[in-house]
């Protein structure tokens, strides 16, 4: 037989190699995982580690590989959330940031439209009513200059706005196609703010994808409850810096018209009626850290983008010597007087934190708040038991695969049915490898597509190892009827494990969830196939027979 050039021969020894170790840690799998935790958590805290971690990182050698198959919700268990968006919310919201700027738009036509008042009207819609309805033609024409084109494929011609007249009220709507276009927009920024969250929160492998068009599926292996998962992505974490109108310890006081009363955080018994408008808010945040104030308490430091620092900056500048209120979901956390103008978009946020409130604070800062409230429609918890189970019986059905395999074979090919099997082994260790190198997440289908896939891997030795037995047949040596078998049999194992890699593509890049966990695993156990039929088990082939130098040889 041919032997190998020496490069061939060192680069698949080297390839298996990899393997074992690339591999090896999912043989290990608790104990690599506190190691990697606790590195994770090291870094967090700029290379300081607690006795524990020290224990933990020592469990596994920092020279391996630790990367390790992710385990899916099916087999680790954890949190499955459905949640639907209240995207009325958000349509509320932009009617209110739009009043001021209509206000303005209208200071030039008083002696148009004479005095201009907010009109009570449903969420989502803004009504005005001029003194004078004599200038509504001009107060509308004013108005459609705040309106923008929507720039979507199916907006195309329209405007943001819709501005229409009604008896002394002036109507202000958003237009079909920005409704649309804000739905895309506001689910779009829900699935990055949620996976922002549960990614900092130091998870693994979430699902989150988009249902229909208000809802929101989030999957998240390896945490304690859905009640946990919900109390974190339900917190909106919703900031704003607005106007202090007065104080007050009377819970039941009317604020006014267009203002609020909420509650003090660190003064019980105090409230504060602030302005419903906000100056600045926390989506104008480009980043939030936790730090500590001027006497070392813990506190979360900020910083604001262009815009908002702007803001900041002009109403700081103008009210010198007034309190502030740092709104926090609904209540008071810090209400400062502006003692100078503050430039540059920076500041800090002091209150009765601890250390791990502060950094909490930060996280969800930094993801930023979600654009509409969430209702959660259902909710499930998969505990690790399920998972223990689903990951037994997988466990035995590749055992059982990997048996009736190597006994089929072995009985079938004799010794070059053994090789076969030992190639077959390799096969699924580079098959781990690569799915623990990429950060793949492992189901209950991919472990079918693994099972699979050792059934497809020695197909390509039976396509080898007939072709071997006719050379035999028709007189060659054993040598040449070796080379004969894996040339000849080469296009044949190439065409049908090439059909077979364009289907699972096909699965991966059509299909979602679990169908695209069976495309992963068959298309990497594909790929390890050719490589261990073709170059693996002839390398073993060719040690033995120059080891052996059979006259004869029966396959």
């Amino acid at each position: 037989m041919t032997r190998s050039s020496l490069w061939k021969r060192l680069l698949i020894g080297l390839v298996c190699l990899w393997g074992v170790l690339a591999s090896l840690p999912n043989a290990f799998y608790g104990r690599v995982e506190l190691h990697n935790d606790a590195v994770a958590e090291i870094e967090k805290a700029n290379g300081v580690a607690t006795s524990e971690q020290d224990v933990a990182l020592a469990a596994w050698p920092n020279w391996l590989p630790s990367s390790l198959m992710n385990l899916g919700l099916d087999l680790r268990g954890g949190a499955h959330l459905l949640g639907r968006v209240e995207l009325a919310d958000v349509y509320k919201a932009r009617m209110d940031s739009l009043w001021p700027e209509v206000r303005d738009a209208m200071r030039d036509l008083r002696d148009q439209v004479g005095a201009v008042r907010r009109a009570p009207a449903p969420d989502g819609t803004l009504r005005v009513t001029l003194s004078e309805p004599s200038g509504m033609a001009a107060a509308i024409e004013a108005v459609q200059k705040l309106s923008q084109p929507v720039i979507t494929l199916t907006g195309v011609g329209q405007s943001t706005l819709d501005v229409t007249a009604d008896g002394a009220d002036m109507v202000i709507t958003l237009s079909e196609a920005e409704q649309r276009a804000t739905d895309d927009r506001t689910m779009q920024q829900s699935l990055e703010i949620i996976r922002n969250r549960v990614d900092e929160a130091g998870t693994r492998e979430p699902t989150i994808q988009r249902q229909g068009t208000d809802r929101i599926l989030i999957q998240v292996p390896g945490i304690g409850s859905a009640a946990e998962l919900k109390g974190l992505i339900g917190t909106t974490a919703k900031l704003t810096f607005n106007p202090v109108v007065r104080t007050t310890t009377n819970a039941n006081e009317s604020p006014g018209a267009r203002n609020l009363l909420l509650p003090s955080r660190e003064q019980k018994g105090v409230y504060y009626v602030i302005e419903e408008t906000p100056v600045v808010s926390g989506e104008e945040l480009t980043d939030a850290q936790p730090s500590f104030d001027q006497n070392n308490r813990p506190a979360v430091s900020f910083r604001f983008d262009g815009t908002g620092a702007r803001k900041f900056g002009d109403y700081t500048a103008a009210n010198i010597g007034a309190p502030f209120a740092i709104v926090l979901d609904g209540e008071v956390i810090s209400a400062p007087v502006i003692q100078s103008h503050i430039a540059g978009g920076s500041g800090i946020i002091t209150g009765s934190f601890t250390v791990e409130e502060a950094t909490e604070l930060a996280v969800l800062l930094r993801a930023g708040a979600l654009p509409a409230k969430m209702e959660f429609l259902e909710e499930r918890t998969i505990g690790p038991e399920l998972g223990a189970d689903s990951i037994a019986a997988g466990k035995l059905a590749a055992v059982i695969g990997l048996v009736a395999v190597a006994g089929y074979m072995i009985a079938s090919y004799g010794l070059f049915g053994t090789f076969a099997v030992l190639a077959l082994a390799v096969n699924l260790v580079l098959l781990v490898a690569i799915l623990s190198s990429i950060g793949a997440t492992l189901t209950l289908p991919g472990i079918a597509g693994i099972v699979l896939t050792m059934g497809m891997a020695v197909d390509a030795n039976v396509l080898i190892f007939e072709r071997v037995r006719e050379e035999l047949r028709a007189g060659m040596s054993p040598g040449r009827a070796m080379d004969a078998g894996f040339e000849r049999a080469f296009s044949a194992i190439f065409d049908s494990n090439i059909t077979g890699l364009l289907v699972a593509l096909i699965m991966f890049f059509i299909g979602s969830g679990a169908v695209r966990g069976f495309a992963v695993t068959t298309s990497i156990g594909i790929l390890t196939s050719m490589f261990t039929a073709v170059y693996v088990t002839r390398l073993i082939i060719e040690l033995y027979l120059g080891w052996r130098r059979p006259k004869a040889i029966v396959v």
